[in-house]
């Protein structure tokens, strides 16, 4: 695969690494198809590590991928958006656990990585945020997964305003599990791994399962997630956003 790694470790381990850290690891067409692919591919493995080569874990959309999208129609901007929520999609329903070890910035779509995420790791220095509203647009696809875990008074909170928040924010809303030095995050994994390959291979698929179940109606507010986004998308407030980033510019709302 282009832009991910793919290590098999023993015990049925796979490391799942996203690599284009010299764009901190940000999504775009290919890299979302080969997740798809990847997690529509997985068979009798145990455990998934997903992590970003580089400094940064994921820092959401890639600016050309951005700079494409701003120029297609609603319908182009739906059927791209149902890829990207496919991606999630699998993520969310692969029954096999995957464990996220966020070595560093998780900004919007990034942060639904960690959102689809079991178990997740953070390096003290790593910085989250639902940055989507400061470019005019929304966290539509990935809010499905993310406010399951944080729950609506934090939704609020940083989905609105945007503004990014830290790893030990993120652990005190739900959204990650252990933070650690970033000198002591490979050791903390091996530890969590330990933990879940402890359990019965079946019964851990299983309970995922079952926690699906009980969140059932994810799958219901796809369609509603991407044609919000869509329209925001085209919308002159999401066009006016995307030129600011794509020009290093402010967006005309910020210069008042």
């Amino acid at each position: 695969m282009k832009y991910l790694e793919i290590i098999e470790k023993e015990n049925g381990v796979k490391e799942l690494w996203l690599n284009r850290p010299e764009l901190h690891n940000a999504f775009n067409a290919e890299l979302i198809e080969e997740m798809i692919s990847f997690f529509e591919s997985l068979g009798n493995e145990r455990l998934i590590i997903l992590s970003g080569r580089g400094n940064s874990f994921c820092a959401g959309a890639d600016l050309n991928w951005m700079k494409s999208m701003k120029d297609y129609t609603k319908e182009q901007n739906f059927q791209d958006s149902k890829r990207l929520a496919r991606m999630f999609a699998v993520m969310n329903e692969c029954d096999i656990p995957i464990i996220g070890r966020v070595n560093g910035h998780a900004l919007g779509g990034g942060v639904g990585l960690v959102g689809v995420c079991d178990y997740v790791v953070a390096s003290g220095d790593a910085i989250m945020g639902f940055t989507e509203v400061r470019l005019g647009l929304i966290p539509a696809v990935i809010s499905p997964y993310c406010i399951a875990k944080i729950g609506e008074s934090n939704a609020r909170a940083w989905m609105i305003s945007g503004e990014r928040f830290p790893a030990e924010e993120a652990k005190r809303m739900g959204l990650v599990h252990d933070v650690v030095l970033v000198s002591d995050l490979d050791t903390r994994i091996e530890e969590i791994k330990k933990r879940f390959l402890s359990a019965g291979p079946v019964a851990a698929r299983e309970s995922k399962k079952l926690i699906r179940g009980v969140m059932k109606n994810l799958k219901a507010s796809e369609d509603f997630t991407c044609e919000m986004i869509s329209e925001r998308r085209v919308s002159a407030e999401g066009q006016e956003g995307m030129r600011a980033l794509l020009e290093k510019d402010k967006p005309n709302w910020m210069k008042k």
